[in-house]
């Protein structure tokens, strides 16, 4: 099993491409290791030393570390805990938890108007976000502000403010006069 790994916009996470399925659809993400119990893959790379959050996207894994850790010294490792996992045969997520499917639910006056927004989230935001090892979700709007639900790699990434404002709010404001302002949110 040969793992490729690739560098993110955010210096504290590393993108892993296993070279097969991590997850059959949606996202899941790991912001601590009390999260992880949900995933025997999650478990295992948060038993390395100085990792501080996983996320799995369908065709990769992100890890974060500590800012005192350097990749070099945890890197090995890590590669060790997905090789070792995916040769196990065990499931990536615990059986009866399945992941995220994305975004929230709006319920309300302004359901078209959310629909557009989750419809150029999918089209357009989201595959660009996943190059980088991360995801953005819908979380909400209201007068005329979308809340948005930043993981992976874009969860404290140093480019996630201008990714959002320079980007993302530019684009939904030009095809959805409606929106205002774009924000991010912790779940």
């Amino acid at each position: 099993m040969f793992i490729q790994t690739e560098s993110t916009p955010n210096p504290a996470t590393l993108k892993f491409l296993p070279g097969q399925s991590v997850l059959e659809a949606g996202t899941a993400d790991f912001p601590t290791a009390d999260t992880a119990e949900k995933s025997p893959l999650a478990s295992r790379l948060f038993a390395v030393d100085g990792v501080t959050g996983v996320f799995f996207g369908t065709d990769f894994v992100t890890v974060t570390k500590a800012d005192a850790v350097e990749w070099d010294h945890i890197k090995p490792a890590l590669l060790g805990a997905i090789m070792e996992h995916f040769q196990s045969g065990q499931p990536v997520m615990a059986v009866g938890d399945q992941p995220q499917s994305g975004h929230a639910e709006h319920t309300g006056e302004d359901g078209e108007i959310v629909g557009q927004i989750k419809e150029l989230l999918d089209t357009r935001v989201r595959p660009a976000v996943a190059q980088d090892g991360g995801d953005i979700t819908f979380h909400g709007f209201e007068r005329g502000v979308v809340y948005l639900h930043m993981q992976g790699a874009c969860a404290g990434c140093p480019s996630s403010t201008l990714t959002l404002k320079m980007g993302i709010e530019n684009l939904l404001r030009h095809y959805i006069p409606e929106v205002t302002e774009v924000r991010p949110v912790a779940v």
